[in-house]
């Protein structure tokens, strides 16, 4: 090793979902929304004058931030926003923790945690789910640097109730707790409603799902005014700049239509319902997922080999090798079109394989 190395920084990134670009693909992958975002997005990209890009965005995202706290009935001054929930939720570990105590999180959840963690040097532990891939909120009962979970979970899609979380805040009122709600839209109880009550808690969402904006990159955090204002603090310190002036506009022309969010999570969750129910008649098993996904296994089948079979023909789902998801996919819900594709290829390698009785 060269001496300059011994002062690098050295981690083990977080794997992105794979981006294929096949022309006849159906990507179930990275839960992206199926659905286009709203029509009102596409005007703003329409009427978009470029000669203002020469210029610098607002910092403060002034027009962003009162879009979302309109809509939420909060203040600006509780509306923080970054690039994407990713850009949040690692500017919140950078803010938030830095006691010496151990960060929690549980051991099955988005895998971007403990990335962060090692990052930035934040010593953490990881509550292991129970068999049911459930967090056991007692877990949290004790002394620790902060606390982040997703709430549904990623990738199992299994939902916390609002009370167990007001619980783990309760006993944790002299450190930060995030609930990250990037798959909230799609069945689950927010904890928005807590923020007042409790000055510690900070609830982190996203474009990227429900508002069919994975490629804009918008994210927010809300809570306190004393929480974002430290958040804000060290955004400045990092680059004042993070949102770009077409993400703001889009931004807002996203969250002022309301009806069509609606109608879109309605859909995917009408559909989400649906492929539950055909899975299951395949021999599929799972936990109730309240998110734009499902976390399946199957008896007979081994996930890596139907994630193979499916990739073959350019259906792409999520497997996560390894520890107790290793027989596991993650299902991204589509359209109902591409979910039927979906099925109809699962049932017909079956078939073929012996693997099931129909």
């Amino acid at each position: 090793m060269n001496n300059w190395e011994k002062n690098i920084r050295k981690v083990v990134p977080y794997t992105p979902g794979e981006q294929p670009n096949q022309p006849d693909m159906i990507k179930l992958n990275t839960n992206e929304n199926p659905y286009p975002p709203a029509p009102g997005v596409a005007e703003v990209f329409k009427n978009t004058e470029t000669d203002a890009l020469r210029l610098y965005p607002d910092p403060a995202a002034k027009d962003l931030v009162h879009a979302i706290a309109a809509e939420y009935g909060i203040l600006d001054e509780q509306v923080f926003v970054g690039v994407g929930s990713d850009d949040v939720l690692a500017m919140s570990f950078l803010t938030f923790f830095n006691s010496e105590k151990p960060i929690l999180f549980p051991d099955i959840t988005y895998s971007f945690y403990d990335v962060w963690a090692d990052l930035f040097q934040i010593p953490y532990e990881r509550p292991e789910l129970d068999e049911h891939f459930h967090i056991k909120k007692e877990d949290y009962f004790r002394e620790n640097g902060g606390i982040i979970f997703p709430n549904p979970n990623a990738p199992t899609g299994v939902s916390l109730p609002l009370d167990e979380i007001e619980e783990i805040i309760l006993h944790n009122q002299d450190v930060i707790v995030i609930v990250d709600e990037a798959y909230v839209d799609f069945g689950t109880e927010s904890a928005l409603s807590l923020i007042d009550k409790y000055e510690n808690l900070l609830v982190v969402q996203t474009f990227s799902k429900s508002r069919s904006m994975a490629g804009m990159r918008i994210g927010f955090a809300m809570g306190s005014p004393k929480l974002i204002a430290y958040l804000n603090d060290v955004k400045y310190s990092f680059n004042s700049y993070t949102m770009n002036r077409t993400s703001i506009e889009a931004g807002v022309a996203a969250i002022k239509d309301q009806a069509y969010f609606r109608e879109t999570c309605d859909k995917i969750i009408e559909t989400r319902e649906w492929t539950k129910q055909e899975l299951r008649n395949l021999g599929f098993t799972f936990e109730d997922s309240k998110a734009n996904f499902i976390f399946a296994s199957h008896v007979n089948c081994p996930a890596k080999q139907l994630f193979q079979a499916l990739r073959e023909q350019h259906v792409y789902v999520r497997y996560f090798p390894g520890g107790r998801t290793d027989n596991h996919l993650r299902i991204t819900i589509g359209t109902r079109k591409e979910m039927q594709t979906f099925l109809d290829f699962v049932k017909e390698y079956f078939k073929k394989e012996n693997l099931w009785k129909f």
